[in-house]
């Protein structure tokens, strides 16, 4: 796990926490999955398990070498960093297109987890009793998920902690959407539209010599917001990682299985004709929320219109995000290939 990366490994582990960042901003996909089908995955959970008592000691005694290696803190930090910068560059053109052309986003992202679905269930071989169980199980579970109705918006510190928690999942559980998971909970704007934006306008402020954002009541309280999003979230990625950590050990056949279920049911909540149904007055217009944004009920599904031009791009997205992870799968395949090559010389 602690081989020495080449620059080019490092670069590469940027972009794909890049990646796992629009992922993570996207609702119905999971950065999980990049983490799956980068073949970064048990990496990733294991070096977050190694954040414990241990790592705290090696941390306060001073042995700072010891703490970088024992933690996998390049990894970890690469990571993070893409993650970072994916919230404040990537996820902002995301959020434009979503806008714009959201038939476009979710088709190009259907693509892909079919992709995924393919990458990551072709070598899986122990289909046995106890692992088809564990997939129909795991199906079941993310189709119900993307029929379930949003509750509304809460403010309320406490459950924004448990939010944090809870969407981190989306991280470490490939397959399970954080930002859906959100939108469940009433929470989607307010932590990853509002908080983020109200983020980068405060660094914008700071970078430009402009500090009146200290008495403007309403950002200092989204941005408490956010750092109690962002506790809840670390709290709840550490913790999830030992979870995780012990199943992949002891039970990994049966936790693949589960989680191709679940990424195969996820398409439900990715399916791109669907209209955005919002919550209506009696008088029949949108209901906005505390921050003035239509108040989401869930999605309406149907059937694509083939005479539309709009559909048929719809479709090529869709063949073009397939084809995405067929040429990741046949890099990794190339690339080990020629690691086996170098190393039988």
């Amino acid at each position: 796990m602690h081989q020495p990366r080449t620059f080019l490994d490092n670069f590469f582990l940027v972009i794909k926490g890049l990646c796992m960042g629009a992922a993570n901003k996207v609702p119905g996909v999971s950065g999980g999955i990049v983490a799956f089908v980068g073949g970064f995955y048990e990496e990733f959970i294991y070096s977050l398990q190694k954040l414990n008592s241990k790592a705290i000691k090696l941390l306060f005694n001073g042995r700072f070498k010891s703490f970088y290696k024992y933690t996998n803190a390049q990894f970890l930090i690469l990571l993070i960093f893409g993650m970072l910068v994916s919230y404040f560059s990537v996820s902002r053109i995301l959020d434009y297109f979503l806008d714009h052309n959201e038939i476009f986003v979710w088709a190009s992202f259907f693509g892909m987890v079919i992709g995924s679905i393919y990458y990551i269930g072709k070598d899986f071989e122990p289909w046995n009793r106890r692992t088809i169980p564990a997939g129909i199980i795991g199906l079941i579970i993310g189709i119900s998920i993307s029929f379930l109705n949003p509750a509304k918006e809460n403010d309320n510190l406490i459950f924004i902690f448990f939010c944090g928690i809870i969407s981190v999942s989306g991280m470490t559980l490939p397959g399970l959407s954080g930002s859906f998971i959100l939108i469940l909970l009433g929470n989607y704007v307010l932590l990853l539209v509002d908080s983020v934006n109200a983020l980068y306008d405060t660094f914008s402020d700071i970078f430009a010599g402009d500090f009146s954002f200290v008495d403007n009541g309403e950002r200092i309280r989204t941005l408490k917001i956010l750092a109690v999003f962002t506790l809840g979230s670390a709290t709840g990625l550490v913790t999830f990682s030992h979870l995780l950590s012990y199943v992949l050990k002891h039970y990994k056949a049966t936790t693949t299985a589960v989680i191709l279920g679940f990424i195969t049911g996820s398409l439900g909540v990715l399916w791109p004709w669907k209209r955005t149904m919002f919550k209506l007055s009696p008088e029949g217009n949108p209901l906005l929320d505390s921050n003035g944004d239509k108040i989401i009920l869930n999605y309406k599904r149907y059937l694509p219109d083939m005479a539309l031009a709009e559909t048929w791009w719809a479709l090529l997205l869709i063949i073009l995000g397939i084809l995405v992870l067929l040429l990741l799968d046949w890099y990794g395949k190339n690339r080990n290939e020629k690691k086996q090559v170098r190393t039988s010389r």
